[in-house]
């Protein structure tokens, strides 16, 4: 039982307590007990024979009352719960490396293209994984890390949101992407490590081929999960045109071109290291994608909580004793109810 952010081990001995508002009662009752025989002037006279003991006359009684209650709290065993939690995490490692190449460009993820699509999905999963470590691995023609795995999301994001489609040689570059996502796994700890490829082509660039990337990530025991972005027949590519007399750029026109990724590479990948492929054909099926991996991928929490008390009652007791000692005091102080005049 609980009572101002106490807790009561024998909440019963309560009722103890309403001791003391009965010897209260029965001390102010003695003032309207009216007397035997009335005789004119005799109250002035008793007031005036009495007075400031006549007025504190209840006091001992008073006192009394005011240690049977706090005996009776101390009866009942007031405690001060203290709760002690203990959290256990053991994370998950992930690095999603997210194709840049010059195809994701493709507005067949309308209104939008690939990469706009695929940077706010990669955001949300983000904001997701509030208990693991994500990391953030670009590619084209070539690899580089934009943000090794790190807890520190808003860091992430704002790497995330630097992302654009210019920023690597053209190219597709899936074998040396999983490398470098491998080498920033390398270190980890994680009782779970993942790599997410994003990609919307296939391997035709970097010095590292994808068979020799997927060997090294199934003997790091490093899952992959692969997803071939875009959707099938010809998709709206915008090219930049260009002045063939100064070679400056004059504007942008969208021409159709068939983009495919090599659907039987990422199947192999993700199944020789335990992960899984998907098919991401617009964004809304790129968003389901990223939710199913959330699931699969999740870290193991170990929450351990224990209340620890403080027994109160001894500073209870204390009050009880010292309101016992004053009311003794004072009725040896003369202070008693006597009859009223």
């Amino acid at each position: 039982m609980g009572l101002i952010g106490l807790e009561f081990a024998d909440a019963w001995w309560l009722l103890a307590t309403l001791v003391g508002p009965l010897v209260w009662l029965l001390a102010w009752s003695q003032q309207a007990v009216a007397p035997a025989i009335v005789f004119p002037g005799v109250g002035a006279l008793g007031r005036a024979a009495c007075g400031w003991r006549a007025r504190l006359r209840h006091a001992p009684l008073a006192a009394l009352g005011v240690g049977l209650t706090l005996a009776g709290v101390a009866l009942a065993r007031p405690q001060k719960g203290i709760l002690h939690q203990s959290l256990t995490t053991r994370g998950v490692d992930v690095v999603v490396t997210l194709d840049v190449s010059g195809s994701m460009a493709a507005e067949d993820f309308q209104p939008r293209n690939r990469l706009a699509v695929a940077k706010d999905v990669v955001a949300e999963f983000v904001r997701r994984r509030t208990n693991d470590r994500v990391g953030l691995v670009v590619f084209a023609a070539k690899s580089l890390t934009k943000t090794p795995p790190t807890t520190d999301q808003n860091v992430l994001l704002k790497q995330l949101d630097d992302v654009r489609l210019d920023m690597l040689p053209d190219g597709t570059a899936i074998g040396s992407a999983m490398a470098t996502a491998l080498t920033r796994l390398r270190r980890s700890k994680a009782a779970s490590r993942v790599i997410v490829l994003v990609t919307d082509g296939g391997n035709n660039a970097g010095e590292i081929d994808p068979a020799t990337a997927t060997d090294i990530a199934r003997a790091m025991q490093v899952r992959v999960y692969t997803i071939g972005v875009g959707s099938d027949g010809p998709v709206p590519i915008p090219v930049q045109v260009v002045n063939p007399a100064t070679g400056a750029v004059v504007g942008t026109q969208r021409t159709l071109a068939e983009v495919r990724f090599d659907e039987s590479l990422l199947r192999t990948i993700a199944s020789q290291t335990g992960g899984e492929y998907f098919r991401a054909s617009d964004a809304a099926a790129l968003r389901g994608v990223f939710d199913k991996i959330d699931r699969l991928e999740k870290s193991e929490i170990k929450q351990t909580a224990f209340r620890r008390y403080r027994e109160l009652d001894p500073s209870w007791l204390t009050a009880a004793a010292v309101s016992f000692a004053c009311a003794g005091l004072l009725w040896i102080l003369g202070l008693r109810v006597a009859p009223v005049y």
